[in-house]
């Protein structure tokens, strides 16, 4: 996996704002770089590692802010009870920001609810926006304050930390849906789901296909070099489907470029 690429997916990735998500917003954008900046990657960790490793490597490399702490673990007892992503400061003013950070891609699933916010669902069912902010209120956000938190981070004074998110979200919305989303949302619409048959049915021999590795999730398809017909990846889709995991799919058609789930649901 080439780094450049994977780098500026996360720099170009849209951060849900105070107005989705309820939580102070911190946004990459922010940060002061050069450009073309690349780094060394780790190759053998989750996507969710792999998106802060990229954070952390964007804010040492920026000029208007760094970081003083990162994945730190809060301990109560013997017993870990979570983690804080990252305490920053912003050099100009000294302030100090504790900031989480979340790298997630949801589908959209209209018949859930009437209120958009409850209807955004991980690929697989498994998750959602609404269970992720409520985590982040509930439970991590208040580690900060936490009995246990104060020793880790002495050289600082917790009171004067504020609390921000940074959501990076791309969204997928049904095939071929009609109803409007507000401007926040629309911007982090990536693509789209459809299930199964309905992809096998708008296939010709021009298109061209990949499957990202989730490692891959979120890069512009347009940079992958790698491409192969429907029978090509007709079993690993299957395979997919059947083991209750909704694949991403790149698709290449002359010079445009999709990416879609295909949903086992």
């Amino acid at each position: 996996m080439e780094s450049k690429p994977r780098i500026a997916s996360i720099l170009k990735a849209n951060c849900l704002d105070f107005s989705i998500t309820g939580l102070p917003t911190f946004n990459l954008s922010e940060l002061d770089l050069i450009t073309d900046l690349e780094f060394q990657l780790p190759t053998n960790i989750r996507l969710g590692h792999l998106a802060e490793k990229i954070v952390s490597e964007l804010i040492k490399s920026s000029s208007n802010y760094k970081v003083l702490y990162e994945n730190i673990q809060i301990i109560d007892g013997k017993k870990t009870i979570g983690e804080i992503d990252f305490i920053i400061e912003e050099l100009k003013t000294k302030a100090l920001i504790h900031m989480e950070l979340a790298y997630k891609f949801y589908l959209f699933d209209p018949t859930i609810s009437s209120e958009p916010i409850n209807n955004w669902i991980g690929p697989n069912r498994n998750d959602s926006l609404n269970e992720k902010l409520d985590k982040l209120k509930r439970k991590q956000f208040p580690l900060l304050y936490h009995s246990g938190t104060k020793s880790k981070f002495n050289t600082i004074e917790i009171d004067e930390v504020s609390q921000y998110l940074c959501l990076l979200a791309s969204l997928f919305i049904p095939y071929e849906y009609k109803a409007s989303f507000s401007p926040i949302y629309k911007k982090a619409i990536k693509g789209y789901y459809l299930d199964f048959d309905t992809f096998t049915s708008f296939d010709n021999t021009e298109k061209k296909y990949y499957i990202p590795s989730k490692k891959e999730w979120g890069m512009d398809p347009s940079e992958n070099n790698s491409w192969t017909d429907f029978d090509g990846i007709k079993e690993q889709i299957t395979t997919s489907i059947k083991e209750k995991q909704a694949p991403l799919c790149w698709q290449k058609y002359k010079n445009s470029y999709l990416t879609f789930f295909i949903i086992w649901w």
